[in-house]
């Protein structure tokens, strides 16, 4: 079977949501725009998610697992997971549900004209302090980054898969995608999404990681953009 996009799912600890999030990714399969598949990256859940998620890949023939020994954070599972993708188009949802599969098809319209679709989360279902903490991190990435990203934490993109593959790698890394690409050379655009509450589990980023992390890694982003190496060769004879 030819697949077109994969849907990394990266877990951590979400025992309760996952056969919740195996249903909606069904209904998205049948109506998705490209012929689509599902990849979860366990990043070291010590729960019952491992049990789970082979339960689910062994019912369902588009649904594959790769499993880290140890927990790794939300940059190293995309980094895995964007190494194991061997479709032309990568996308990524988080585990909890509070965006919805759906919307990928908003965002896989306008992949034609642009190497990286992101979500922009409207009517954000977050607790007050999520919300400031996020806006807080947003504005000094937009200011770091100049990548014009009102949102770049919404957890539902997608990108060409070379692209990806030609992402420098580094904690934090899920909060630049955009500016990775535009490094490359790359076209990007976000698009409003809808955002749910949590209905179970529990969140994986506090204050800490969500605004005081987030403005260290964008010294690190500087560093590397100064330090980046790109290029494009024009004629050949190998």
């Amino acid at each position: 079977m030819h697949f077109q996009f994969t849907i990394i799912i990266p877990v951590y600890n979400e025992e309760d949501n996952l056969l919740r999030l195996e249903k909606e990714l069904l209904l998205y399969l049948e109506i998705a725009n490209k012929k689509s598949k599902v990849l979860f990256v366990n990043d070291g859940s010590s729960d019952k998610s491992q049990e789970i998620i082979e339960a689910i890949c062994s019912r369902n023939p588009a649904f594959t697992f790769i499993s880290f020994k140890v927990n790794k954070g939300l940059s190293a599972a995309l980094k895995a997971g964007f190494d194991f993708t061997n479709t032309e188009l990568v996308g990524y949802i988080d585990s909890d549900l509070q965006t919805s599969p759906k919307d990928f098809n908003l965002l896989l319209s306008h992949i034609n004209t642009f190497d990286l679709v992101t979500g922009m989360r409207t009517n954000r279902k977050d607790s007050l302090l999520k919300k400031l903490s996020s806006k807080t991190a947003n504005s000094f990435r937009k200011l770091f980054t100049k990548d014009g990203m009102d949102d770049t934490n919404c957890p539902l993109k997608v990108l060409r898969t070379d692209y990806a593959k030609n992402i420098p790698m580094f904690n934090g890394l899920h909060r630049f995608l955009p500016a990775m690409v535009l490094l490359q050379g790359g076209k990007i655009k976000q698009i409003p999404v809808k955002h749910f509450p949590r209905l179970a589990g529990d969140s994986k980023f506090g204050f800490w990681n969500r605004s005081i992390g987030p403005f260290i890694d964008c010294f690190v982003f500087l560093w590397m953009k100064k330090k980046y190496i790109n290029y494009t060769v024009s004629k050949q004879n190998i």
